[in-house]
């Protein structure tokens, strides 16, 4: 049963707003999905600063300051009503033992219980956890679970990026890369980006009506190979979210040699370390002294969440909660399926090699809009349930969830306490392996949330992706010594 708050909270207001489709599907049975975002502080955690700071900022966004109700005769039927918001009942500090004995675990077994509690849908669907338990990477830990028809992903790591300030300048926003613009200044480059125009066109429309027949199909009949990552697709929301922090400079340095983008090299160190992963644990499997054939041409895909309209910037998101303007919001977001390759490839680069030409493919597809369009159709049609239904086979027929989100170029400090990292994840479909990738600074920390019956072993996964980018780290190093680097040093995405 789906269940929603009828009342609660100050509704003297009477500002309103109905919920997106996707924020309805969120609510759905087997689609009641979380984001959790982790930030580890530099500095001990002071509670009452970060509520005043709430205070002035957060819950000014219509979303954290309302309500999602049914009506009365439809309860399926969602609308957000503004409420007022005491800041106390989101802020949850809990009594913790300074003499524990392995604080990671701690924190880790903490996340994971977060999974297991129900959000109260009387109140705004946030909340944020402040732990002052020192790690080996951070003085503090604060954890932000938010349900995810407040918004998508993108959309709120840029909201708490907006709450945030430089370290170094407390009165300025955060800087975030911004993706590189070819310029078309001459005659003969308009006349080039014209042709490749008109070209891309007609490659785009092929592509589409190819990737809509896939995603069809996958709806329909066409899952993914049964393997050590899948889960059956069960409604199991209990996850285990552990992250780790490896270095962006070596990113860039293979991302330079092979003249690709960061993007590719992730998606390519991704690949190496699923496929080491998974050869382990064929190997396992034995039966007798005979190790049990790993399948020819598996197919493992990825369902990637595509933003499918601009994230408002993360000045506008500050303008919106400083001086009360007005900002495009609302979960807007269509699937992409991201085929990954299996294999122990001889060539280490040959992981990237792979990885760029299935990027540069779906970047000449409109996949996303397609599958977006598709399922509001649907639930306009047929309502939340059969879309519901349809998203869920999606899922379940795929593999896993995959997403990369690009952070800021320097320092930032939430509410004067200096950030060490940060991990967003999800949780509540039915993948049993999601991996998100979130730079920071010279830093990448990529966060995994598992499902415990089906990847019982979530530190060795992490061990094999921080080895698949060394192995490919030290190809690139010893072909540079013979090639010259392709490219200079541009971090964009």
């Amino acid at each position: 049963m789906l269940t929603v708050a009828t009342t609660g909270g100050d509704l003297s207001s009477g500002e309103e707003a109905p919920a997106s489709p996707a924020a309805r599907l969120f609510n759905v049975p087997g689609l009641k999905c979380y984001i959790i975002a982790v930030m580890g502080c530099k500095t001990r955690i002071d509670p009452g600063v970060v509520i005043e700071g709430l205070k002035h900022t957060l819950i000014k966004h219509p979303r954290f300051s309302s309500i999602l109700v049914g009506e009365k005769n439809n309860k399926r039927r969602l609308r957000w009503i503004k409420t007022k918001v005491k800041v106390e009942d989101h802020v949850i500090v809990p009594d913790i033992n300074p003499e524990m004995e392995s604080p990671e675990k701690f924190i880790e077994d903490y996340t994971s219980n977060l999974t297991k509690d129900p959000m109260d849908f009387s109140k705004p669907l946030w909340e944020l956890h402040l732990l002052n338990v020192k790690t080996s990477d951070a003085d503090a830990v604060g954890i932000f679970k938010i349900h995810h028809s407040v918004g998508d992903g993108m959309s709120l790591i840029s909201l708490l990026l907006a709450c945030t300030r430089k370290t170094s300048d407390p009165d300025s926003l955060p800087t975030v890369p911004e993706q590189r613009k070819q310029s078309t200044n001459s005659s003969w480059k308009r006349f080039w980006w014209v042709f490749m125009a008109i070209w891309s066109g007609l490659v785009v429309m092929v592509n589409s009506v190819v990737d809509i027949l896939v995603f069809a199909a996958t709806m329909s009949f066409l899952k993914d190979t049964k393997n050590p990552l899948k889960g059956d697709g069960g409604d199991n929301s209990v996850r285990v979210f552990i992250y780790r922090t490896i270095s962006l400079d070596d990113i860039k340095l293979v991302k330079n040699f092979m003249n690709v983008t960061v993007n590719d090299v992730i998606l390519g160190v991704t690949q190496a370390g699923l496929s080491k992963y998974i050869y382990r644990k064929y190997g396992e499997n034995k039966r007798g002294d005979k190790m049990t054939e790993i399948p020819k041409r598996m197919r493992v895909r990825a369902a990637v969440m595509a933003n499918i309209r601009e994230v408002p910037g993360i000045q506008v998101l500050a303008n919106m909660m400083a001086k009360g303007s007005k900002a495009i919001w609302g979960n807007c977001i269509g699937y992409i399926l991201i085929p990954f390759t299996i294999a122990l490839q001889k060539d280490p680069l040959d992981y990237i090699r792979t990885a760029k030409s299935i990027v540069d493919r779906k970047k000449l597809s409109c996949e996303a809009i397609l599958s977006f369009q598709t399922a509001k159709l649907i639930l306009k049609l047929f309502g939340s349930k059969v879309a519901a239904g349809m998203t869920k086979r999606i899922v379940s027929n795929t593999t896993m969830t995959f997403s990369n989100i690009v952070g800021p170029l320097e320092e930032i400090s939430f509410y004067g306490h200096p950030i060490a990292y940060l991990a967003p994840s999800v949780y509540g479909h039915p993948h049993a392996l999601t991996l998100h990738f979130q730079s920071y600074i010279n830093k990448m920390t990529f966060s995994v949330a598992v499902d415990p019956d089906v990847i019982p072993d979530p530190h060795q996964l992490c061990n094999d992706l921080e080895e698949a980018l060394k192995i490919i780290k030290i190809a690139a190093s010893e072909k540079s010594l013979i090639q010259p680097p392709l490219c200079q040093s541009v971090l964009y995405y």
